[in-house]
């Protein structure tokens, strides 16, 4: 009779584990398709999601909301991230072009250590704002498949274009840039 009953009860769990394999592989099928990458795909300008996060510098908090009338170039990196320290001084020189233009540039730092960013931003002159995510909660709300991935947000608060993976040319950012503010 115990055998019977240890057998329905691993036959129990093995129905669990294949009901809980099979909606982990439907979710990740389906995919989110509530985030910005879900509606970029279909060709749509979708709200940025907003957040309120400190800022690197320990200057105080920095919400997207704030930047509404102006051009967001929001870039999600780590300072642990081989890709993002290749395109860092890309993003600072384009920074540096367009200051002053109506457009922002906006650093998000995701689940890293708040010294070594603050280090990463120091060795690479980094002078746009850069805020700390140290838990990732914006990473979801965005769709953000890796590091670094970078969103054109118009002035108006919506997500128009994404780059996945490292900016490799400045025409990229421009193209963003230009996307972004012909949105408005």
């Amino acid at each position: 009779m115990s055998g019977g009953i240890r057998l329905g009860g691993q036959a129990l769990a093995l129905g669990v584990v294949v009901a809980l394999l099979g909606l982990l592989i439907w979710k990740v099928a389906k995919g989110d398709d509530n985030s910005v990458t879900g509606s970029l795909a279909a060709g749509k300008p979708v709200a940025a999601p907003n957040f309120t996060l400190a800022e690197l510098d320990g200057s105080g908090e920095l919400s997207l909301e704030s930047l509404r009338g102006k051009a967001v170039v929001l870039n999600f990196w780590a300072s642990w991230c081989g890709p993002c320290k290749d395109e860092t001084p890309l993003l600072q020189k384009s920074w540096e072009r367009w200051q002053g233009k109506d457009v922002v540039f906006v650093g998000i730092d995701v689940k890293d250590f708040r010294g070594d960013a603050r280090a990463f931003v120091r060795k690479f002159g980094v002078t746009y704002p850069n805020v700390y995510d140290g838990k990732g909660s914006t990473i979801g709300r965005y769709g953000v498949t890796g590091f670094p991935e970078t969103y054109f947000i118009d002035p108006r608060g919506r997500v128009v274009y994404r780059i996945a993976g490292p900016v490799d040319e400045a025409s990229e950012l421009d193209d963003g840039i230009e996307r972004a503010l012909a949105a408005a």
